[in-house]
């Protein structure tokens, strides 16, 4: 049965892998760039859920045969799983995206490049972290202490730091404009 399984699993991994490179195909035609990117950042990660998937399925049938009391962590071990997995998705596309925006040859007016790396640098610090946090949830540790701590501690810093925040936000907005 967790031959049957595993089997199934590979050949369904297989056909979405086809089924994306079909898509690929198709989306290359497109005059739409961000098609491209969403389905480049996602190929590797969806390949790499359908195997958690498909292996925790077999261990949930395995603990009909066996009382280890490891199987007992294959449902966070998947939880956290997906949790990385989406968090590689949106990592990948997120820098894509970066990539995307700055290419004079795919983009009329490309962005500066400065920005579109601090931008991105930004979006993916938030991504992780947050991960992170929904990750130590998942495996039972209580966050509102963190939270707490960070939010009273960012008060403290801006209090302290007054004049540097507002001047460093002062030439971010220089800068932007």
């Amino acid at each position: 049965e967790i031959f049957l399984i595993v089997l199934a699993t590979g050949v369904f991994s297989f056909a979405v892998k086809r089924i994306l490179s079909h898509l690929e195909l198709q989306f290359l035609k497109t005059s739409n760039l961000w098609d491209d990117t969403l389905l480049s950042a996602a190929r590797r990660p969806v390949t790499c859920a359908i195997w958690i998937f498909g292996l925790s399925l077999a261990a949930y049938s395995s603990s009909d045969f066996s009382d280890s009391e490891v199987l007992g962590l294959v449902t966070t071990i998947q939880r956290i799983g997906i949790i990385g997995c989406f968090t590689w998705f949106v990592v990948r596309f997120i820098s894509g995206a970066e990539t995307l925006l700055v290419s004079p040859e795919r983009m009329s007016e490309p962005m500066d490049e400065t920005t579109v790396s601090a931008i991105g640098k930004l979006l993916r610090a938030s991504v992780i972290i947050t991960s992170i946090l929904v990750g130590l949830q998942t495996l039972g540790y209580s966050i509102s202490g963190v939270l707490a701590f960070g939010g009273i501690g960012g008060i403290a810093v801006g209090f302290a730091a007054k004049d540097l925040l507002a001047n460093f936000f002062g030439g971010l907005m220089v800068y932007l404009d």
